[in-house]
């Protein structure tokens, strides 16, 4: 239809680097200050980009400036509506050109990788068989109730990974579909883990296997084609794209084969009704392409949000952002090592290849009253908890499979053991300073103590501003 307005018209004007930010691609809430407990205010230091990345500040002038011309998307006739649809489409085109997809993959647009994740379980094929080590994010770990679920034990090498998986699969019905789910990076030690050679090992023995790239994709460039996956799944939330948006990426049979994941409008190609003589209700044929699984109205900010964040991670050059989060990875590994009562988590050794995550335990210290004490005096955000991987969190710092612990919310009280760890962790938009400053306060706090008392309120630990330490 030569009168659709072309995406392309919706941009904005970037603006360049701050040049007081080091980080080479600058996040929305980069001069926000917050409060310190013992006074005064300073630069809040977001050092829990595994859980929630900020937004590139790229993303955000992307999105305001669409904002003006939202509409409905699929189904308008109006301009904004073509405009809004044509944004929408070009968007999962972008995010197709940045898995490295191949002809004839799709691409869905979820809600999230945990979305991702329960939609390819919910099409997966009858008694399907499905592999997944006990490392994995709960995201990836819990959607397979409706299929035959092998949990594998946490290797302590990537070679031993490859056996284990080759083990287990061998021993499989040979018969029958199966799956292979794996991460890319660890959340809970930002581990590389041997995604090509895992598919190797499934395709050898007749499975298929999904990647999940939440943790790798804001970090390194993620190819379905190159790594020879079947499905990838990721979150906008982690690769600095807000407004709750995800994707499935990958082979287009099993999605097409299966009833649609949600049952509503833009799923369905054809509606009728059924004579009653044929027992009345309704026929429904259900479209083949993507849209099959997009039933509703979709997210398209968030959509485009994804795509905005595709563009500016591509320009700005993995090899570039790899590099640097290198060189923060060295500065947290190097001061952390300097302080003799870090122990720092770690499956695969110290000299594997990570991304900027990195949890760790402080002896004498409940991990709650460490993070709590990071961000009431020292204005820096981490993550404390058992990161939605509670077994290998549990495998982690050597505990029994079943002794209790939550993921966020420990009750021991200050001083008390708990079965919890602290994260930190950084990426494209963390300048050096917020390492320096992260490393320099767990030096002080682990010298001199926390400056100020804390209490447990509601399972968290929180400054007891009724009285200064």
């Amino acid at each position: 239809m030569s009168a659709r307005p072309a995406a392309a018209q919706v941009t904005s004007a970037t603006e360049s680097a701050d040049p007081c930010c080091a980080a080479p691609l600058p996040v929305l809430g980069r001069d926000v200050t917050v409060p310190l407990v013992t006074g005064g205010e300073v630069t809040y230091a977001a050092l829990d980009y595994a859980a929630s990345a900020p937004a590139l500040q790229r993303v955000w002038d992307d999105v305001a400036a669409y904002a003006p011309y939202y509409g409905s998307v699929h189904r308008g006739a109006g301009y904004l509506s073509q405009l809004s649809t044509d944004l929408f489409e070009n968007s999962r085109t972008t995010v197709a050109e940045f898995l490295g997809c191949r002809e004839g993959d799709q691409v869905i647009f979820t809600r999230s990788t945990t979305d991702s994740l329960n939609l390819l379980a919910a099409v997966l094929p009858a008694d399907c068989q499905v592999f997944v080590f006990e490392t994995e994010h709960h995201a990836s770990l819990l959607p397979w109730r409706d299929a035959r679920v092998t949990y594998l034990n946490a290797p302590r090498t990537p070679d031993e990974a490859v056996q284990t998986l080759e083990r287990a699969l061998a021993d499989r019905d040979p018969y029958g579909p199966a799956l292979v789910c794996v991460t890319g990076a660890s959340n809970v030690t930002g581990e590389l883990w041997p995604v090509r050679e895992l598919a190797a090992a499934a395709h050898a023995h007749g499975a298929r296997i999904v990647l999940d790239a939440a943790q790798l994709a804001p970090h390194h460039p993620v190819s379905i084609d190159e790594l020879d996956v079947d499905w990838v799944a990721f979150s906008g939330h982690k690769l600095y794209a807000p407004f709750g948006s995800g994707v499935l990426a990958g082979r287009s049979d099993w999605l097409r084969a299966a009833e649609p994941y949600l049952a509503g409008g833009g799923a369905s190609r054809k509606v009728a009704r059924r004579p009653k003589e044929a027992g009345g209700g309704v026929d429904v044929e259900w479209h083949d392409t993507a849209a099959r699984h997009e039933a509703g109205s979709p997210n398209v900010i968030g959509v485009y949000s994804i795509a905005a964040a595709c563009k500016a991670l591509t320009e700005a050059g993995f090899d570039e952002l790899v590099a640097r989060e290198r060189h923060l990875i060295a500065k947290v590994r190097e001061g952390l090592a300097e302080v003799p009562q870090v122990r720092v988590l770690s499956l695969f050794g110290d000299d594997a290849p990570r991304v900027g995550v990195i949890s760790f335990v402080v002896d004498g210290w409940n991990s709650s009253h460490f993070a709590a004490a990071l961000s009431a005096e020292y204005g820096i955000g981490v993550r404390d908890g058992l990161f939605c991987a509670h077994p290998l969190v549990r495998t982690l710092l050597g505990s029994e499979p079943d002794e209790p612990g939550e993921c966020g919310a420990p009750e021991a009280a200050p001083g008390e053991k708990s079965l919890n760890a602290i994260r930190v962790s950084f990426g494209a938009g963390t300048p050096d300073e917020h390492v320096d400053r992260f490393v320099r306060a767990v030096k002080e706090l682990v010298a001199d103590g926390a400056r100020w008392n804390y209490r447990t309120e509601d399972g968290r630990c929180v400054p007891d501003t009724s009285v200064a330490a």
